[in-house]
């Protein structure tokens, strides 16, 4: 563990957070979505067709390391067929049923106390992430009373940039007010997370990751992380208190 680090940026998708499915609630997002834009065909049919367009979006995006706004995703990209006037108004809140009709995403097991912890050890916390919504992640934040834990956000939904471009990082770190060199990263894609961070200069790079899926497929180079930790409590084994001053 590098004795210097004085921020930790945590990912939320897979990391902070998990995906349950719940079906009555994902049928209901799905009921949602076609109430908003009118849709003659069932629900079902519609998310259907929608997932397929999205994973052809989500593609370009990765590409091009570009997150288009709500507005656009919808008009030219999930429901171009449709007219845009119509579409634009509803974008932010299709974006977030969208996202609801995959699942319901609730927080690692003791996470709150987690985080906590680490704020109580003087680490700066902050967030960054691709996010396709640039509602939910504020509205959750809220609710939760989670705001108080972190001093800096980077959601690709309302910065434009995706990850792996190292200016996300980059713009985390200056909006901390802590040099790359002593933030940390904790995500879960051996990939994209690991090669932006280390682009960035971030000092370390941490993977929630289970032990046996990571030895089945372990990265190197450039994609190989400094830690693997199978639980997110594992980070309070990381990081002992900070000496201040």
């Amino acid at each position: 563990m590098k004795s210097d680090i004085e921020a930790i940026f945590i990912d939320l998708g897979n990391t902070l957070r998990v995906l349950v499915k719940d079906e009555v609630y994902q049928a209901n997002a799905r009921q949602r979505i076609a109430s908003l834009v009118g849709s003659a065909e069932p629900p079902d049919t519609l998310c259907q067709l929608l997932d397929e367009r999205y994973k052809i979006y989500r593609k370009w995006a990765f590409e091009k390391m570009i997150e288009a706004p709500e507005s656009e995703l919808w008009t030219h990209w999930l429901l171009p067929e449709y007219p845009p006037d119509k579409i634009s108004p509803h974008a932010v809140e299709l974006t977030f049923q969208f996202r609801q009709s995959m699942g319901r995403r609730v927080m690692q097991p003791n996470a709150r106390e987690i985080l906590e912890e680490l704020c109580q050890r003087e680490y700066r916390l902050g967030i960054i992430s691709n996010v396709i919504t640039s509602r939910e992640i504020p509205d959750w934040l809220e609710a939760e009373d989670m705001n108080k834990y972190f001093k800096a956000m980077v959601l690709s939904s309302h910065f434009r940039r995706r990850k792996p471009d190292p200016e996300v990082y980059w713009e985390a770190a200056r909006r901390i007010g802590v040099l790359p060199g002593k933030c940390v990263y904790v995500a879960d894609n051996p990939k994209r997370d690991v090669i932006g961070t280390r682009k960035a200069g971030f000092g370390m790079i941490i993977l929630l990751m289970d032990p046996q899926e990571y030895a089945q497929d372990s990265p190197l180079g450039e994609c190989e992380p400094d830690v693997v930790i199978p639980a997110f409590s594992q980070l309070l084994d990381i990081f002992p208190p900070r000496i201040s001053g």
